[in-house]
C-alpha cells in the first residue's frame, strides 16, 4: 500500500539543472556551451523567434494565395425578428432604411440592406430593401405583407 510519505519520483525523472558560466571545474565554463563565434555567442543576443539569419523569410518566400474582387458588395442584413420586434414596440407597419437606420438597426444609409428570414413575423408589414432572401420573401408573403426592391 502507497502511503503519501513513501512516494518517490521515477528513476531518472528528476535531473539536476546544467549550471553553465561557473568555472572550467564544471565543465561548463569559458564560451558556457554558447559556441565559439556568431551573434549568438556575444552578451545581449537576441532575436525574433522568426529571424533567419538573413535569410529570405518564410512569411515572404510563400506566394500568397487568393483574390479579393475589389467589385464585392457588403451588405448590411436584418433578420424578420428584428422586423417582429421593430413593429411591435414602434407600432410602425412601413419599414425602409431610413425608418432601419433611425431604430439602429443598420448603421450605413449608404450601404445595401438585405431581410433574411430568420424569425417568425406575425404583423402585416410594407418593407423595402435591396434585397431580400427566398425565406423572408415567403414569410412576409405569409403573413399578407409586401416586398418592395428598391
Amino acid at each position: 500500500m502507497d502511503i503519501l510519505s513513501n512516494l518517490k519520483y521515477a528513476p531518472g525523472s528528476k535531473k539536476n539543472k546544467k549550471r553553465v558560466a561557473r568555472g572550467a571545474g564544471s565543465g561548463h565554463g569559458g564560451t558556457a556551451t554558447r559556441g565559439m563565434n556568431g551573434q549568438m555567442s556575444r552578451s545581449g543576443a537576441k532575436h525574433k523567434a522568426w529571424f533567419e539569419g538573413g535569410q529570405m523569410p518564410l512569411q515572404r518566400r510563400i506566394p500568397k494565395f487568393g483574390f479579393t474582387s475589389p467589385f464585392k458588395v457588403f451588405s448590411q442584413v436584418v433578420n424578420i425578428e428584428a422586423l417582429q420586434k421593430l413593429a411591435e414596440s414602434t407600432k410602425v407597419n412601413e419599414i425602409n432604411i431610413e425608418t432601419l437606420k433611425k431604430f439602429g438597426l443598420i448603421s450605413n444609409l449608404k450601404a445595401p440592406v438585405k431581410v433574411l428570414g430568420n424569425g417568425e413575423l406575425k404583423l402585416k408589414l410594407k418593407i423595402q430593401a435591396n434585397a431580400f432572401s427566398q425565406s423572408a420573401i415567403e414569410k412576409i408573403q405569409a403573413a399578407g405583407g409586401t416586398i418592395e426592391t428598391i
